[in-house]
């Protein structure tokens, strides 16, 4: 999928895309409670009630410039998921049939540091982990990187150690302020909640407005309910706190909201739901 913002593209590269139980997630999403926001279906919710949900990056082009935010899962790392262990999936053959062979990606953004947005930072050559994008700069939050480098490392999902102390040993990695700006065009908004230093990103471009999400919001239903938190919450109370602000300020601004780990159709615009909201596609 594409989009554009004035002078702006978007296009979208899936990895994973699949139904989900709710509680895996969002423990409030159960199916009684998603059946009473009938506008989730037919995108975002199956007919029993599961979520649907993605797993994709996406490439901003930009005044010349490629930026891929978000880098997926991976293939060859060691997770305790069993459908995110050991994949072998067709990602980067994806990337370069969308247009974007990984060589010419310029900037790569992790909104934050969890397992599913910086899997495809490295890849495994010859038992080594090697920057995937060679000629890119990879941009990390510096608050995110305080908070993730001081863990310690966990022999079962290695996720600091595989995909991003490397890229910092290789020395392609700028540790940025959360309002850091990509082009004149393109720029990092703080959403913290989901991790300490989480951030979403903003497009600006001929008048027209975008942002992507990340993890401030997982699933179109946190749109109709902002208190529903995520199980992978670092600070629920202070996630409850920026959806509801960012839901509020995206709608009045009339923004193309892309969901970054929203099912197909994945854009859309948050609009007024008689006291609540809905993501009108």
């Amino acid at each position: 999928m594409r989009w554009k913002i004035g002078n702006v593209t978007v296009t979208r590269v899936v990895e994973v895309e699949m139904p989900t139980p709710g509680s895996f997630v969002l423990p409030d999403a159960l199916p009684e409670n998603v059946a009473k926001i009938p506008w989730l279906t037919p995108h975002f919710v199956t007919p029993d009630g599961m979520l649907l949900l993605s797993i994709h990056a996406l490439v901003i082009e930009s005044q010349g410039r490629k930026i891929l935010v978000d880098t997926c899962l991976g293939n060859d790392k060691k997770r305790p998921i069993p459908d995110w262990n050991m994949r072998s999936g067709p990602f980067l053959s994806q990337l370069a049939d969308a247009g974007h062979p990984r060589e010419s990606v310029d900037m790569v953004v992790c909104t934050h540091l969890h397992v599913d947005h910086v899997g495809w930072n490295t890849m495994l050559v010859n038992g080594r982990w090697l920057p995937t994008f060679p000629k890119a700069r990879y941009l990390i939050g510096r608050k995110e990187w305080d908070f993730w480098g001081k863990e310690p490392a966990d022999p079962d999902s290695p996720i600091m150690d595989d995909s991003v102390r490397p890229i910092i040993d290789a020395g392609l990695a700028d540790l940025v302020e959360a309002d850091h700006k990509l082009t004149s065009e393109v720029w990092l908004e703080p959403t913290h909640g989901h991790t300490p230093g989480h951030v979403s990103v903003r497009i600006s471009s001929a008048g027209e407005d975008a942002v992507i999400t990340g993890d401030m919001m997982h699933h179109p239903s946190q749109i109709a309910r902002p208190e529903w938190a995520s199980s992978f919450d670092w600070n629920q109370d202070k996630g409850r706190e920026t959806r509801r602000s960012a839901i509020a300020r995206w709608s009045a601004g009339g923004y193309l909201v892309i969901g970054t780990h929203f099912a197909t159709p994945t854009a859309g615009r948050i609009v007024r739901d008689g006291d609540a909201w809905r993501f009108a596609v």
